[in-house]
């Protein structure tokens, strides 16, 4: 950026609201893990002097080819700027944050209000864990949605770690959900086939291998109904339902689809009853793929097409238990946020509570 932009664009700062300075942490923060420069410290320096941290960074440039325990530190430090920024200390969420040396392997921070230490996963789900200089590893492994053994062979610990791992990754996904769709709403529900996959005894039935098939054709007690509403824009929101009625409608969607949108549905009573007691503008479709002619533009297509590939997606693990199956639906539905703009680093972001729609998608 040429100097007279940057100027204009920095003086345009004081005005920005804390959402968009949140914003503009994150990205700065994901740009400087994915692209390191040896001339980038007055960049950090000048993000620090923002939250009121100072990185410690080395008098020697890095060499070429850092470990992935330096990129790691470097990310770690990175994570700190976009969250403190946000909501300053986790105890007492003063802003006035500053460095108070390292441990474990991570920068630690200490509040000029409370005096408390800290680093930058404190009460997140991932704090504690250990081995920090693999988790880039593990990220690439949710990426990819590897199986168990394959992530833990990538990320060279036990299988029963990579399970811990996996889901203290994606623990904090489960809240990052976009809070309100617009415009044209589609939603259906689809149907995935009960499991007790993991559970050692205790079954009312006898195990399947790999997934299995449902006793019964059709609709039955064995199929667990999942709702999905998607925006055009992409914005997503899905739950998993203890009955489809519209009581659970409500609650696994609640207000997040104001009165202003064009909620599209098949017409299902459930469905139904749901848009009228939140008084939607309801288009109903009973031929999924076949919208009315006067009104090509409202469908249910980009709907169907998610339940498509939400099922091809979970056919890799040849079954999810349904009690991890809440988890499941928050990583699929974090692929399709950040589609091409998934690596690691926003992986780490994510797992530390700053998901694509912690500050919300445009």
């Amino acid at each position: 950026m040429e100097c007279f932009d940057f100027d204009t664009w920095l003086s345009a700062v004081r005005s920005l609201t804390a959402a968009q300075r949140g914003r503009v942490f994150r990205e700065l923060a994901l740009a400087e893990a994915a692209e390191p420069s040896d001339d980038g410290a007055e960049g950090s320096d000048s993000a620090c002097a923002s939250t009121g941290i100072e990185e410690e960074s080395p008098k020697d440039p890095p060499a070429r080819g850092a470990s992935a325990s330096s990129r790691g530190r470097g990310m770690f430090a990175n994570v700190a700027n976009a969250r403190f920024a946000q909501g300053g200390c986790p105890h007492c969420r003063s802003p006035e944050v500053g460095p108070c040396g390292s441990a474990r392997g991570l920068p630690r921070y200490r509040c000029a209000q409370c005096r408390k230490t800290f680093n930058a996963f404190t009460g997140t789900p991932v704090a504690g864990l250990h081995k920090k200089d693999r988790w880039l590893d593990q990220a690439q492994a949710l990426i990819e949605g590897e199986s168990l053994a394959k992530a833990a062979e990538r990320c060279q610990i036990d299988p029963s770690t990579a399970f811990r791992w996996r889901h203290r990754f994606l623990a904090a996904l489960n809240f990052d959900k976009p809070e309100r769709l617009s415009g044209v709403v589609e939603a259906d529900e689809t149907f995935i086939l009960e499991s007790f996959k993991g559970r050692r005894g205790g079954l009312a039935r006898p195990a399947r291998r790999r997934g299995g098939k449902a006793a019964k054709r059709g609709l039955s007690a064995e199929q667990i109904p999942v709702i999905v509403a998607r925006d055009r824009s992409g914005a997503t929101l899905d739950a998993v339902l203890p009955r489809l009625d519209a009581a659970s409608l409500k609650d696994a969607l609640g207000e997040r689809i104001p009165p202003s949108t064009d909620f599209c549905c098949d017409g299902g009573a459930a469905i139904t009853a749901f848009a009228r007691r939140a008084k939607l503008k309801i288009h109903v479709l009973p031929a999924p793929g076949n919208p009315k002619p006067e009104h090509p533009e409202f469908h249910i297509n980009n709907v169907n097409a998610y339940h498509g590939r939400l099922k091809d997606w979970m056919r890799r693990f040849h079954g999810v238990a349904t009690e991890n199956l809440p988890t499941y639906l928050s990583w699929r539905r974090t692929l399709e946020a950040l589609d091409d703009q998934s690596d690691p680093n926003a992986w780490i972001m994510a797992a530390a509570g700053m998901g694509p729609y912690y500050y919300g998608i445009q």
